[in-house]
């Protein structure tokens, strides 16, 4: 349970966010005795690593704001063997796992795909499929959402679906979403970027199995999602 190990340089700790500082902790728990965890011994610990480090205060309030959101993350629960209030934790189900497993762990990074600045019409049910590790699900469900964006935006019926619709959408002359005001090249790319996400990321996952296993491709897609979303609104506005 030696934080110094995966961490030697006490500023390179003080320096991490509580999410990056968190998951290190989580793996130096996982490797420990998994009993009588608690933040105080824990960071006596750690403070006895980095004796000879000048910023003591510094790498304590570290540790508690990654310790915070560990707990606030369900990693960390309170120890079951004790009654009322304590100060002992147990490292969930969950936390096992992202100790573990590189893909969970990387997938747990809430920078990856903040909640926050996911539109309204994914931010619930896509952000959730990611962190429960389903990727392709989550990609599919985020492209359908720009589907049905640009569809309602543009008032064309249910039969207009996948590229036809978005050719249709922003058709450089008389597209409900093109903007006449744009050089006539930007409003080609602008239809050929709405029509390539679609081509590549929604359409394969409705007709067959697509395996998407990797959380950061599943983010960068999501995001771009979450992107052309940001452009249809702008259009409605």
């Amino acid at each position: 349970m030696n934080l110094a190990e995966h961490l030697p340089d006490a500023n390179v700790l003080i320096s991490l966010e509580p999410e990056e500082l968190g998951l290190y902790i989580l793996r130096a728990l996982s490797e420990g005795r998994q009993s009588d965890i608690s933040l105080d011994g824990f960071t006596r610990t750690a403070l006895q690593a980095y004796a000879g480090n000048a910023n003591r205060d510094e790498v304590i309030e570290a540790l508690r704001e990654a310790w915070a959101w560990l707990e606030g993350q369900a990693l960390l629960l309170s120890d079951p063997r004790f009654r009322g209030a304590h100060e002992y934790r147990v490292l969930s189900r969950r936390a096992f796992k992202i100790a573990t497993d590189p893909s969970a762990r990387r997938a747990s990074r809430g920078y990856i795909l903040p909640k926050d600045m996911l539109n309204a019409s994914v931010r619930e049910e896509v952000w959730g499929l990611y962190h429960r590790g389903k990727y392709d699900t989550a990609v599919f469900e985020a492209m359908k959402a720009v589907e049905v964006a640009v569809r309602n935006a543009a008032n064309l019926n249910a039969n207009d679906i996948g590229v036809p619709l978005m050719r249709k959408a922003f058709d450089v002359s008389n597209g409900v979403l093109t903007d006449a005001s744009a050089e006539r090249g930007e409003r080609q790319a602008l239809s050929d970027l709405f029509s390539g996400a679609i081509g590549a990321y929604k359409n394969p996952h409705s007709h067959r199995d697509v395996a998407l296993t990797n959380p950061d491709e599943a983010a960068e897609i999501i995001l771009l999602a979450n992107h052309l979303l940001r452009i249809v609104d702008g259009r409605r506005e």
